[in-house]
């Protein structure tokens, strides 16, 4: 069926029941920064409604067509399940049926057959070997797309990775956040939020965002660097201009810039940077704050540019690839061949199954990448990616800030995963990240 996201738009809820009983459902989450490889999300496009953002369509191809297919028959696994669903789309990105509609099935089918078997779902996704839980990347200043501010970069977050358990770190996490409430409350700047539960204040500079932040931490209590860790996802594709020349409007009147191949800061300073002089920039934001993760820090088209950018940061921090790899296995692999990143962030709509995602972790794994299992700013209560985040053992993963029920519901999960592991769960503190 049709239901409603965290930003108020529709997104597909699939319930699914097995012969034995046991009844799921799962629910689609859906970005704003999306890449342009990722895998098709199916809107109906009829502006009468929603402004063209129904799934309507996805929900019909789920309820005719899907099931259909899968009503009555056994699966052998997961992968028989997902790669039968392939199949019957038969486009290389889901463009026939939906990612969107074929993902609701495959987490629907995850969590029938991990309640059949009688486990939890993070042990039927990494079998009995699940154990490590995350370190919580909490974006607690929102910018670029997730924000109606005047910072370019769009995300801002804290890692609490001196803890001895995840809820500690959450605990820690959360004293920062309402901390950086009160730094910004005194700096007299707005303490609304973004899509993802941060704060979305006008600052001075981008540069702002991350002081405020660190005031924050040692506000709380908390030694920057120490206990807790800066890391950043600017999502450069959508400060990238690699197009034709544009009017871009300027104090009232519009002015004629030649912007191929350039950065736009419109946001803050109005300036373009080339690849090199973003680099530049990442550089000296490494050399002076407490930063142990960069994600998409540059376009997902500039590959000459990530290259770059791995060779001059790639041995002293993560560097994630989001946009540039889509969860896609072959695209991954292709980054790997030449040098691209050292890890891959992870996002189950992105490729659209179950299965493919866990090909791709394997993937990254095989080759020494890390994985940065995260949400998207459209999201909902389904706290699938919590079971998936200790099920793969990722160390690390972003599911936004301190507030918001379709935020905290994946730290509550991973707080009674930790609970129910008791012993056997380790938390992965500043090892998570590569390099560190």
């Amino acid at each position: 069926m049709e239901i409603l996201d965290s930003r108020g738009n529709p997104t597909v809820e699939v319930n699914l029941e097995l012969e034995d009983g046991a009844t799921t459902r799962a629910m689609v989450p859906s970005g704003a920064s999306t890449g342009e490889r990722e895998a098709t999300e199916l809107r109906d496009g009829d502006k009468k409604r929603y402004g063209g953002k129904g799934v309507l369509k996805a929900v019909e191809n789920v309820n005719k067509i899907i099931a259909k297919e899968l009503v009555g028959k056994c699966f052998g696994s997961q992968r028989e399940l997902d790669y039968h669903m392939i199949e019957l789309d038969g486009t290389p990105n889901k463009a026939k049926l939906g990612a969107n509609a074929i993902l609701g099935v495959s987490m629907a089918y995850a969590r029938a057959e991990a309640m059949s078997a009688g486990i939890p779902l993070y042990q039927y996704l990494g079998g009995t070997n699940a154990h490590l839980l995350p370190v919580p990347c909490m974006n607690v200043i929102n910018g670029g797309k997730h924000a109606d501010n005047n910072v370019d970069f769009q995300e801002f977050m804290i890692a609490p990775h001196n803890a001895p358990s995840f809820t500690e770190a959450i605990r820690m996490g959360e004293e920062v956040f309402h901390a950086l409430k009160g730094v910004l409350n005194k700096k007299g700047y707005s303490t609304g939020v973004g899509d993802e539960g941060g704060f979305a204040p006008d600052l001075k500079s981008n540069d702002e965002a991350v002081e405020v932040i660190l005031e924050a931490i040692a506000k709380a209590g908390y030694k920057p660097g120490d206990d807790i860790s800066i890391c950043l996802d600017p999502a450069a594709s959508e400060l990238w201009e690699g197009g034709s020349p544009r009017e871009i409007p300027r104090s009232g009147n519009s002015e004629r810039v030649i912007s191929q191949g350039k950065y736009k800061l419109f946001k803050s300073t109005g300036k373009f940077l080339s690849s090199d002089e973003m680099i530049k920039l990442w550089e000296s934001w490494v050399n002076q704050y407490p930063i142990v993760l960069l994600e998409d820090g540059l376009a997902e088209n500039d590959w000459d540019g990530w290259k770059n950018l791995t060779k001059a940061l790639g041995n002293k921090i993560e560097i994630v690839g989001d946009d540039i790899f889509c969860t896609n296995k072959a695209i991954l692999k292709d980054g790997i061949e030449k040098g691209v990143g050292n890890s891959i962030l992870i996002k189950l709509n992105q490729i659209g199954t179950v299965t493919e995602t866990l090909e791709t972790i394997e993937m990254a794994y095989r080759n020494s990448y890390n994985c940065f299992v995260s949400h998207r700013s459209g999201e909902t209560v389904d706290s699938f990616i919590a079971d998936l985040t200790v099920g793969v053992n990722a160390g690390h993963l972003k599911t936004g800030s301190g507030c918001r029920g379709e935020r905290i519901e994946k730290f509550n999960q991973l707080m009674r995963i930790e609970n129910e592991l008791g012993k056997s769960a380790k938390f992965a503190g500043i090892n998570a990240f590569k390099n560190q």
